[in-house]
Order: C-alpha cells, then sequence, then structure tokens
C-alpha cells in the first residue's frame, strides 16, 4: 500500500519547498541556490541552479544556499562541505553524510520540531517526520543564523 502525503505518493517526489519566512529571517542574499526548484522564485540568489542546470556538475563560486532532494542528499552534503561557503537546509538523520557535516564543524542550528515546506502548489505542507536543521559555513553565515531568531546554534 502507497502511503499518501499530501496527495503525493510518500517517496515520489523531492519536491518540497523552503518557506518565505525562513529567507526573511535570515535576511541574506546568496550568490547561487544550487539544488533550486521551478516554482520557488522567492530564494535570493543571484543564479539558480535546477533540474536541467545540474547543481552537481556547476562550479559553485561565493556564498550558496542548498535545500537538496532529501532522497539523495549525500552527494550534496560532500560538495557543500568542500565548498565551505553557504547555508544548507537538511534533516537531522542517523546518516553517514550527517556525521560527515557534524564533524565538519559547520554551526547547526535545529528548526523548531514542526518546521514546514511548502507544496509545489504554493500551500503549506504538513510538517515532515524528522527535524530539520540550518547547516552553515563562512562568517556572513553564521551571522544571519545568530540574528534570525529562527533557533539556538551550536
Amino acid at each position: 500500500m502507497t502511503v499518501k502525503y499530501n496527495n503525493v505518493p510518500k517517496g515520489t517526489s523531492d519536491e518540497h519547498y523552503t518557506p518565505k519566512h525562513l529567507f526573511d529571517a535570515l535576511n541574506i542574499e546568496f550568490d547561487i541556490d544550487v539544488a533550486a526548484s521551478f516554482n520557488n522564485g522567492y530564494v535570493p540568489a543571484k543564479k539558480h541552479f535546477n533540474k536541467q542546470i545540474d547543481g552537481l556538475s556547476q562550479e559553485w563560486l561565493g556564498n550558496v544556499w542548498m535545500n537538496p532532494p532529501y532522497s539523495n542528499p549525500t552527494p550534496w552534503v560532500d560538495r557543500f562541505i568542500a565548498h565551505q561557503q553557504g547555508i544548507a537546509l537538511l534533516p537531522i538523520t542517523r546518516g553517514k553524510w550527517w556525521d560527515r557535516l557534524w564533524a565538519s564543524q559547520c554551526v547547526v542550528m535545529p528548526l523548531i520540531y514542526n518546521f514546514w515546506f511548502e507544496r509545489p502548489d504554493g500551500l503549506k505542507a504538513k510538517p515532515i517526520v524528522f527535524r530539520t536543521a540550518l547547516y552553515a559555513f563562512g562568517e556572513s553565515n553564521i551571522t544571519a543564523l545568530k540574528m534570525s531568531g529562527l533557533g539556538v546554534i551550536r
């Protein structure tokens, strides 16, 4: 039996968009959104890589925003750690990639337990089943987390 979530079969879509209020709180501009969606036009980035312009095969320059496909975050996280400049929205998980991210000395800010994403149609999605956090490298990004009021950092 396939479990439905917001009328989309569970596990069939990585289309969960970062809500605008998160970017409003961060109050920072990014050079690149490395895993952009087609429908979420308010990520404050100068350039957007999407499914057609594969962010993993492009050069990452400057400050990056990353909300990657949660179905396969490992290559994205490894690239984010190597880049060392940006903010990522990722789950808190038992995956091996998470151990590498934690050991990288990035700053981590767990978000509220019922953090919600937006659906492709722009409506508020139900909270996902696992906690999410913001992970940051670079002084301007760490400052943005501190000033955002979104939570406490490690």
